[in-house]
């Protein structure tokens, strides 16, 4: 006959716990990514506003299709330290460089950060912050581009703006956010984890299990 005492011992090995304490290499990777995000928003804010321009000339809504780079920050912060914070804290932090550094938007960006950061952690939040896999880095980009669309109701007026526009954008930022924020953050992770530059990082350890 087995005990209970004799079976614990195995269910604590399946289903071992997650420590979600941040350590010093965390806030300082989260740090550089947040930084380096900032730097790479400045270079989008640029090519990606001519981009939103220029689709928004053919059809009101339709520049959505270009804001997905500047949601990336949460996805990359979420796929690499994957602790509660990492999302949000990576997206805020971009932003406020981009904003400091200086673009044309000003305080807005910091808002804009706030919005997005919460919407991709709020997926990985789902999750339990234990998938971290494509679906999870696109549904993060997904939400956070439903985040950033949310608050341009308030901040840019677009609560006024007819039912068409609202649903072009909407449309068309969720699905940007997928792709250029998830997709293209999925990528790039997966990439920095098979030089080895995640070696400390489940996200590394993941990549040079499965080679």
């Amino acid at each position: 006959m087995h005990t209970s005492a004799s079976i614990t011992p195995t269910a604590r090995e399946a289903a071992p716990k997650r420590n979600f304490r941040w350590r010093v290499v965390d806030i300082v990777v989260a740090a550089v990514i947040a930084v380096a995000t900032g730097l790479l928003f400045l270079f989008w804010n640029n090519i990606g506003y001519a981009w939103f321009v220029a689709a928004d000339a053919v059809t009101p809504g339709l520049g959505g299709i270009a804001v997905g780079i500047w949601l990336i920050g949460g996805v990359l912060g979420g796929l690499i330290i994957r602790k509660p914070g990492a999302a949000l804290f990576v997206e805020l932090v971009a932003a406020m460089v981009s904003a400091l550094v200086g673009n044309q938007w000003g305080i807005e960006t910091i808002y804009s950060g706030l919005a997005q950061g919460l919407g991709a952690e709020l997926v990985f939040a789902l999750f339990l912050y234990r998938r971290f896999g494509l679906t999870q880095a696109m549904l993060a980009g997904a939400a956070a581009g439903a985040a950033a669309w949310t608050l341009e109701l308030f901040t840019s007026g677009n609560l006024q703006k007819s039912a068409e526009f609202l649903a072009l954008y909407f449309g068309t930022v969720v699905v940007s956010g997928a792709v250029l924020a998830g997709l293209v953050g999925w990528v790039i992770v997966r990439a920095l984890a098979a030089t080895g530059a995640l070696s400390r990082f489940a996200a590394g350890q993941d990549v040079t299990q499965r080679v």
